[in-house]
């Protein structure tokens, strides 16, 4: 039986809604900029998540789940862009956002936990 981890399940959903979102903004909105960016940075939160879980100390451990909370970080703001320029909708930006924050509060909680862990 596959085990059963919080952040991965919620990187990986997360990611195909930014893959989602990237088709969308290329296909319907010819917009190819920003969607390169979000996609990028949204994918790669999922990666780090799955990187980390495979590391190869603690340290390793915490240093892809800081990555993965920068890579978060930096899709909140390419989200808040494309929010703020019009190419999404008020309802499509409040949902993919509101699991964005979601996934950076866990990614925050993990971080924090390790950092008090090593000292």
């Amino acid at each position: 039986m596959k085990e059963q981890n919080i952040i991965v399940e919620k990187t990986k959903a997360f990611a195909l809604r930014i893959i989602k979102l990237y088709k969308y903004l290329v296909d319907e909105k010819n917009e190819y900029i920003l969607s390169k960016q979000v996609l990028k940075s949204g994918t790669s939160i999922g990666a780090n998540v799955k990187e980390a879980i495979r590391g190869q100390s603690k340290a390793d451990f915490y240093s892809k789940m800081n990555i993965a909370l920068k890579e978060c970080s930096e899709t909140e703001y390419w989200l808040e862009l494309l929010n703020e320029s019009d190419y999404i909708t008020e309802n499509a930006f409040d949902s993919i956002y509101s699991d964005c924050k979601e996934v950076i509060r866990i990614l925050m909680a993990i971080t924090k936990t390790q950092s008090n862990e090593s000292k």
